[in-house]
């Protein structure tokens, strides 16, 4: 039986990665709770920004494998030892991504603009002081700035400008992130989300969160005035997924 995920024993490793932990996981846990959808989505290009050890975008070339032929896969990673402990990990499971050292696509924008079908982000989200956001090494991996927001809400526009028109985005936040807030934001540009994991460890609760692209909401979206409240119903229903700890499976009516 062909491996669904990267098996821990084959992740390589170094003193300035990130190695794989209850975040990582999580994420990939998503990723095959939402497996049917994703090998019937057959993306053509799927992308991570913030590869890390590799273990995320491994396992999502490995649970695509045989059944989504011809996929390509490229990880972006600000850290250069994490671009290289990636590449060895890719290696030891026999699949292939295409790496580039860079700050989340910078020089690819315009080269990947609407192309990428899947993109899996596990961000810098940990509080923290403002400056020790973009440091070098290890600390780029968890430090995230006041709410842990400032990476995330520079990663979430250029979401936008790389994800094609039948794109999905598969978020890591924490609580202190303001999960419900970072939806309605991506509302704002035309998305729906839905939370595909919840997951509370000792030190956080994790949410992770899909979105895609919802032509319906982006012509609602027009009627809501930037830094207001969100509408009390949508509010509500973020906040009812948000804070109700459950493992969802990804049986939705649309597929999505």
């Amino acid at each position: 039986m062909s491996l669904r995920t990267a098996q821990i024993r084959l992740v390589s490793s170094h003193p300035e990665v990130y190695e794989p932990c209850d975040d990582s996981f999580a994420l990939v846990d998503a990723l095959l709770a939402d497996r049917i959808n994703l090998v019937e989505h057959h993306p053509v290009l799927c992308m991570e920004v913030g590869c890390g050890s590799g273990y995320v975008i491994t396992s999502l070339a490995l649970m695509l494998g045989q059944e989504v032929p011809g996929v390509q896969y490229i990880a972006t990673d600000i850290n250069p030892y994490a671009v290289e402990v990636t590449r060895k990990t890719l290696e030891a499971h026999n699949v292939h991504a295409d790496l580039i050292n860079t700050d989340i696509a910078s020089g690819l924008e315009k080269r990947l603009a609407g192309l990428v079908d899947v993109m899996v982000v596990n961000p810098p989200y940990v509080p923290t002081p403002e400056d020790e956001v973009g440091r070098e090494g290890i600390a780029s991996a968890w430090a995230g700035g006041e709410n842990g927001r400032a990476v995330i809400d520079k990663i979430l526009p250029i979401a936008d400008k790389l994800l094609s028109k039948r794109g999905w985005l598969y978020l890591v936040t924490l609580t202190a992130n303001d999960p419900s807030q970072i939806c309605l934001q991506m509302m704002e540009k035309g998305y729906a989300a839905r939370i595909v994991v919840q997951r509370s460890t000792e030190e956080e609760n994790l949410h992770i969160i899909k979105f895609w692209r919802d032509f319906d909401i982006q012509m609602d979206a027009k009627d809501i005035v930037p830094n207001k409240a969100a509408p009390v119903g949508v509010m509500d229903t973020l906040l009812s997924q948000v804070h109700r700890l459950s493992f969802r499976r990804s049986a939705s009516s649309n597929n999505n």
